[in-house]
């Protein structure tokens, strides 16, 4: 289904990762502090003329051009979202600092402090722009700020404050507004945190929690176009967890999961699905999405069918688990983990056939080249931080952590019925 056009070696561990809405441009957050903007190469299935071919396959002239390098926070960069629009940026790092920014050049505009609620700064771990009014902020802590957005900047201090989970937010995933909305926009939203998913309105707080699933809830994407009987227009959830298990959601029905595709397996819980990205419908490949799991593998899940297509074998790494999945403007799909990006582009439309399934600071580019994808041009602007005591190891050191600890709940949780139900022994394969 999927073809690597290009790998993009990055100058240290890759946090987090954000896509322009209407551009090929790729920005990225690394453990090191740092911010980088990519240009991406053409894709050939977007260019106007038939006969032009701009592949990166087909001529190995392609570019990825650097469009702007900075040092944004003095600790990790953990989070990036880009406004509706594309005109506005914000990241936030364990400097306890979220900076709106210039995405065209990476000025920073303003930045706020992440509140605390104890004399410990808060990290963050997620940011989501919710509307142009509304940018969501969620934390280590569990909190999940929402912050005012008008007069073009963040505010001093958050609107409100919510605790929809006792452990840090990993998952922020916006509800398509009702029929009756006006805005537009969406107001509710559901996260995930720790073992419970959650459901909260910009208006009325926390409205539902889930029972605990006895399992870490990672990741998340919302499917319009399916549901119960009766609910078809509905849409589901489906969440990845610490084990490898997938879980449906049917919308409107948070107390529990209603079924539950095993993307992983192996004895005691499989790896973790900490990435998961919707298949965009214009592709015309059915109800699927992008599984990025812990050993580095990429997997597609047919969720009509509810299965893995295992006749697709796709691998980011063969040691850093997918940390970030999703697709650009040109319906390619971007994964990331370790120190590299991947550029992936659906096989028919590089044959040319149809589908039929349902700063400021300039860094040193000697260790930037593209790997198949040539060219990349250097960095023009400095860093907006002085500091350059970098606190990378302090990023990759929470990473492991953070897996370590999803080891401890599935051995502590998990129980001798192990991660899907199977009863096992000790001694026998």
């Amino acid at each position: 289904m999927f073809e690597n056009l290009c790998t993009l070696p990055l100058q240290s561990d890759v946090f987090t990762t954000v896509l322009h809405p209407t551009e090929p441009l790729l920005t990225v957050g690394l453990s090191n502090g740092h911010v980088e903007t990519f240009r991406l190469p053409p894709s050939n299935s977007s260019d106007d003329d038939a006969d032009a071919d701009t592949s990166v396959l087909s001529d190995g002239k392609g570019m990825v051009d650097t469009v702007w390098k900075t040092r944004r926070h003095k600790g990790s960069c953990r989070c990036l979202a880009y406004s509706h629009d594309g005109q506005a940026m914000y990241s936030a790092g364990t400097d306890s600092l979220v900076k709106y920014f210039d995405p065209s050049n990476g000025k920073v505009v303003s930045k706020i402090s992440i509140p605390s609620t104890t004399s410990v700064p808060d990290a963050p771990t997620l940011l989501h722009v919710l509307s142009p009014q509304n940018l969501l902020l969620a934390t280590d802590s569990g909190a999940l700020h929402i912050v005012d957005l008008r007069d073009g900047s963040p505010g001093k201090k958050p609107a409100q404050t919510h605790f929809p989970h006792s452990d840090y937010v990993s998952s922020i995933t916006p509800l398509p507004p009702s029929e009756e909305s006006t805005s537009g926009f969406s107001k509710q939203w559901v996260s995930t945190g720790g073992t419970t998913l959650a459901v909260t309105d910009v208006r009325r707080g926390v409205l539902v929690r889930s029972e605990d699933q006895e399992d870490e809830l990672l990741s998340a994407c919302f499917m319009p176009g399916m549901g119960p009987k009766g609910k078809r227009n509905n849409g589901i959830m489906a969440i990845g967890s610490g084990s490898g298990v997938l879980t449906l959601w049917d919308r409107g029905s948070w107390d529990d999961q209603q079924e539950r595709i095993v993307v992983d397996g192996g004895k005691g819980g499989g790896e973790s699905i900490d990435a998961i990205a919707r298949v965009p419908a214009e592709m015309g490949l059915g109800k699927k999405v992008v599984c990025g799991v812990g050993d580095g593998s990429v997997r597609i899940v047919d969720l009509i069918r509810r299965e893995v297509d295992r006749s697709i074998n796709l691998r980011h790494d063969d040691m850093e688990a997918v940390v970030s999945l999703g697709f650009d403007c040109n319906n390619r799909l971007i994964s990331a983990g370790g120190k590299t990006v991947k550029v992936w582009e659906e096989l028919s439309e590089l044959q040319g056939g149809d589908s039929d399934s349902d700063s400021d600071e300039v860094v040193d580019d000697d260790e930037d080249d593209v790997e198949q994808c040539n060219n990349k041009r250097p960095a023009t602007n400095d860093s907006d931080d002085d500091d350059e005591n970098d606190s990378e190891s302090d990023g990759v050191e929470e990473m492991k952590r953070r897996a370590k600890r999803r080891k401890e709940i599935q051995k502590s949780k998990l129980g001798p019925m192990g991660a899907h139900g199977v009863l096992g022994f000790e001694g026998l394969d």
